[in-house]
């Protein structure tokens, strides 16, 4: 029988593109809150013998994680062969390390909280540092879709003469893969981060790219300090205004428009978190990424 895709409030228009483009269908679910604050789920279409995935992008995870948890429990209740977890940002990749006594390493946690409900987790471009595959901390398969090529194709159709730059080190890699699809040159900046909103970043050397549009380019756009204090640096060393491509766009409080306050030009964001800064969709390459693991659950939980 077909797979069908399950969405969480929030996330029906990319359940809907994933369905179009997978030839998946496209199920029901109710999330509400009950007056006393707690979570009530339903599953509102057959799922008896039949794969399934919920799609919950994970930005701001404690208003979502009871409920998610719920409704992969109500996918099992109802007979789901297996439940799949498409979420293009994935939560608490921060707190990969003790950093002081008496803390948890919450990154361990919730993976195992999800490991519990889900058989499979498709995600893009997860914060990994001191974790360097999500397989050292998900006992399910996963699959990692990176945004790089779309950033790309984006950057090559939109923005003339680009310079990509890179906010700190470990930014080297994929800006380089970035610029490299794209064929465009790059630079990538020093950061000192003393707290979550006290950032340094180095004074670009970029004077030999003043005829170019510098492109900033960063994974996780949360409190925007890093990108505002790089736009401010960049203002004083080229002319044009430099344009902001973030994968993830939390956007935390008035980070937003503390960017264009900075000199920020257009920002633009992957579909990764809804919000109006989305220029660049994934379906497609979520989509190749559930295609890879999918026929996988298939083999092993199908009788």
């Amino acid at each position: 029988m077909n797979p069908v895709i399950l969405a969480m409030p929030g996330n029906e228009r990319v359940a809907d593109a994933l369905a179009a483009v997978l030839s998946f269908d496209r199920g029901a679910a109710s999330v509400r809150r009950f007056p006393d604050g707690e979570s009530h789920v339903r599953v509102e279409s057959p799922l008896e013998h039949r794969h399934a995935l919920i799609v919950c992008t994970l930005d701001r995870p404690d208003d979502k994680l009871v409920a998610l948890l719920l409704l992969a429990s109500a996918a099992r209740d109802s007979g789901a062969r297996s439940i799949g977890l498409v979420a293009p940002y994935l939560a608490y990749m921060r707190q990969d390390h003790r950093f002081h006594p008496g803390e948890t390493i919450s990154t361990r946690h919730f993976a195992e909280w999800i490991s519990r409900r889900f058989d499979w987790l498709v995600t893009v471009d997860p914060h990994l540092h001191r974790i360097k595959e999500l397989s050292e901390v998900y006992t399910i398969p996963t699959r990692v879709v990176h945004a790089a090529d779309s950033i790309a194709r984006w950057v090559g159709s939109e923005v003339e003469r680009p310079l990509l730059v890179g906010p700190d080190e470990e930014s080297n890699q994929w800006v380089a893969d970035v610029a490299q699809r794209a064929g465009v040159p790059f630079t990538v900046l020093e950061k000192t981060r003393r707290g979550d909103r006290d950032v340094e970043v180095s004074v670009p050397d970029v004077a030999r790219w003043r005829s170019h549009t510098p492109v900033l380019v960063d994974d996780i756009v949360s409190t925007a300090r890093t990108m505002i204090e790089t736009v401010r640096h960049l203002r004083q060393a080229m002319t044009e205004p430099p344009v902001c491509v973030g994968v993830h766009a939390i956007f935390a409080g008035a980070a937003f428009d503390d960017l264009r306050r900075a000199g920020a030009g257009t920002i633009v964001s992957c579909d990764t978190i809804a919000h109006p800064s989305n220029r660049i969709e994934l379906s497609a390459a979520i989509a190749d990424g559930v295609r890879a693991l999918m026929p996988t659950s298939f083999r092993e939980i199908s009788p």
